[in-house]
């Protein structure tokens, strides 16, 4: 299959056009867990320096399809990917794929914030320790830096050898942010990462990724169509592992193109 991308695309924003650089493109991608197939012929556009959510309900498919963007689903046994998948006009998909560099490219947030029972600054240069570095300086540095573009630094600086199972579960959250970007990731792949969160961690989140988005690309799985109005730039509705639309946020909101999607976004269903 060949698939020659563009180097720019359009979408209409406040009702103007407006161009970007594509950063990930999804053509004719279905996806199979065994005999089950999750996802059906996707074609998606994912805009450099934007965030993007997906929404839609329970088992529709958007959180396989954010998976396949890391190839995090390659660790299930018996699945398969039809179609293609580019980072930058790479395929990531091609024989060959170093899947270690793919996943310091496209860094990873979780539902459920992990830390691993380290300390909090091993838990921040555990990364870069893999890709090689072992100078205390630097390490150091990027622990700092990391921290600091997390919105974590000033809560921790001086406790970094505290176990970070002691933190709260926004300050962890926001760890697993930080860790994500200690290996500095392009994109950064986010499911759900504030559900677990109560309404003040939740905002500490929702105003962090607003603060990262002129740095990364990033794609959000949500539930909760109000944080995905609130953060994100553009928005793609799933239902029943199909992608049914794709548009600027605003405009997918208030005036979707798809019944369905009017029939989800007000509540009528799912």
């Amino acid at each position: 299959m060949v698939i020659t991308m563009p180097a720019a695309f359009t979408i209409e924003r406040h009702g103007d056009p407006v161009e970007f650089k594509p950063k990930v493109v999804a053509r004719h991608l279905s996806f199979y867990y065994g005999a089950v197939q999750a996802l059906f012929d996707i074609n998606l556009t994912i805009p450099e320096n934007q965030v993007t959510a997906l929404i839609g309900p329970s088992g529709c498919g958007k959180s396989t399809f954010l998976r396949t963007l890391n190839r995090m689903n390659d660790t299930i046994d018996g699945t398969r990917l039809e179609g293609k998948i580019t980072i930058d006009n790479q395929d990531i998909y091609k024989n060959g794929t170093d899947v270690v560099t793919l996943r310091k490219r496209v860094g990873m947030v979780f539902q459920k914030s992990n830390p691993f029972p380290k300390s909090i600054f091993e838990n921040i240069a555990y990364g870069p320790k893999i890709h090689g570095i072992r100078n205390k300086a630097v390490l150091e540095e990027l622990v700092e830096q990391s921290l600091k573009r997390a919105g974590l630094w000033e809560e921790v600086k001086d406790r970094l050898h505290l176990n970070a199972l002691d933190l709260s579960g926004g300050q962890q959250q926001r760890l697993c942010i930080a860790r994500a970007l200690a290996v500095d990731p392009e994109i950064l792949l986010m499911d759900e990462p504030a559900s677990a969160l109560d309404p003040r961690a939740t905002a500490r989140i929702e105003d962090l990724i607003s603060e990262l988005r002129s740095d990364y690309t990033i794609v959000i799985v949500t539930h909760n169509m109000q944080q995905a109005a609130r953060v994100s730039q553009y928005t793609a509705f799933f239902m029943e592992g199909r992608l049914v639309e794709f548009d600027d946020t605003e405009k997918l909101f208030t005036k979707p193109k798809e019944k369905q999607t009017e029939d989800y976004v007000t509540g009528r269903f799912g």
